[in-house]
């Protein structure tokens, strides 16, 4: 089966769980021998999971310029061509407010309206090149905020689209009224042109179905896997105790949460030596909150006390997961999946959540971790210390939790499950 694959580029400066997730299940589907080919939209893709060797549609910088300017809504290929180069697109990717929220309502509208929006020649070399280049059997989509384009695919090539749903939330209810309320209104009606929707979680197909007006029937949960064979748990535990976090270093994510925690951690001092590791990148407009965070540890003279890694190569986050006792992302929005809970777990290292969003349902299928009262310090700090004071627990945990992710959570069973669905909405042939 020829899979199309479409995904953002996200430019390689900071932990993207759902990049990884598309790269790691094209490539697991390529393994299955199906002819699945990543096509990277707005950004390169440049991380050391992947690569691609498609161009790269719906450059940043072209899908800016036709939404402020008329001019470029109706410039020809080689002065696109000129704004499309990789270099180029990095170097905007690396620059504050190219991917913020805030900024890219109008963009996102116009994306949704698809063949009616302003970046209508975009998606008119993409179906031109499916049909020369790569004419498919399928199209996926990476999240439903690529909609917008399926109708014209289906119209110009008479197959199926199909779509990953994973936190499309985070990015629409960061949008300013009343443009986010026409999101929403306006994904509900281009999510009528999708085929079949697969939800990372339980949790995230429920919130779904409601937000989107989408029936049951048509959202499949398929869990997010990783390649199992590379994790390994340390020999040793960690001395002294280490708390780790692995995720773009920004609010939404909850780092300053973390760095509360173990503040009153520290001051507690029932656990002596301990320190915090974090490491997942972070873009230009993460530098003021990350200013902030530094600040606060600096205030406490803890800043010896805590280590910034860079966004680490899949090598070292693999060593990085192994010199933990314990890990937490203490997310303040729902999260739809945490990869990085998975990749944990199949360290054995054992992890403290929040109580909300997917976490719940991920922990009661692994028991490899504890929950505690979202976006609360206190809470967390005494669910960690409750942890690291008792090792016989916390060895248990990691246990349990590597065993489940060995047995539920392997990238091979994630491409087999996606597989069946494709080729079952193929096979119905109706578009």
């Amino acid at each position: 089966m020829k899979i199309i694959q479409l995904l953002p580029g996200a430019g390689n400066s900071f932990y993207c769980e759902n990049c990884l997730r598309d790269m790691g299940l094209v490539k697991a589907l390529r393994q299955l021998g199906h002819d699945a080919i990543m096509v990277p939209l707005y950004l390169p893709i440049t991380t050391d999971e992947a690569s691609s060797q498609t161009p790269v549609f719906f450059g940043g910088i072209n899908v800016y310029l036709q939404q402020k300017l008329a001019l470029f809504r109706k410039t020809p290929r080689w002065i696109d061509r000129l704004f499309d180069a990789p270099a180029l697109l990095r170097w905007a990717a690396s620059k504050a407010g190219m991917t913020r929220a805030t900024d890219l309502a109008e963009t996102t509208l116009s994306m949704l309206h698809g063949e009616d929006g302003r970046q209508a020649k975009e998606l008119d070399r993409l179906v031109r090149w499916l049909a020369a280049e790569e004419k498919p059997d399928v199209v996926h989509l990476s999240n439903v905020l690529l909609a917008g384009m399926a109708h014209r695919i289906k119209q110009e090539l008479d197959v199926p689209v199909t779509c990953t749903l994973q936190d499309e939330d985070i990015f629409v209810d960061l949008l300013p009224e009343p443009q986010r309320q026409l999101v929403w209104d306006t994904l509900a009606e281009r999510a009528t042109d999708v085929d079949a929707f697969i939800s990372v979680s339980h949790y995230f197909k429920r919130f779904m179905c409601e937000s989107l007006k989408i029936p049951e029937e048509r959202i499949h949960v398929i869990y997010t896997g990783v390649r199992l064979e590379e994790y390994h748990p340390a020999t040793s535990s960690s001395e002294p105790p280490v708390i780790g976090y692995l995720e773009r270093q920004c609010y939404e994510k909850g780092l300053h949460v973390l760095v509360d925690a173990f503040i009153i951690l520290k001051k507690r001092g029932n656990i002596p030596g301990l320190r915090l590791r974090i490491t997942g990148g972070k873009t230009a407009d993460d530098d003021a909150y990350i200013e902030e965070i530094h600040r606060r540890l600096s205030e406490s003279q803890l800043d010896s006390d805590v280590e910034f890694l860079p966004n680490l190569s899949r090598e070292d986050k693999l060593t990085f997961l192994q010199g933990l006792s314990v890990m937490s992302v203490p997310a303040v929005h729902k999260e739809a999946f945490g990869l990085y809970v998975i990749e944990a777990l199949a360290a054995g290292v054992p992890v403290v959540q929040p109580k909300q969003g997917a976490f719940p349902e991920l922990l009661e299928i692994t028991e490899g971790g504890l929950l505690f009262e979202p976006n609360n310090a206190e809470s967390l700090a005494m669910t960690i210390e409750s942890l690291l004071l008792d090792p016989a627990r916390l060895r248990q945990l990691g246990t349990q939790g590597r065993e489940a992710v060995l047995a539920n959570f392997g990238v091979e069973r994630m491409a087999e499950e996606v597989g069946h669905v494709l080729k079952e909405i193929v096979s119905k042939g109706r578009y």
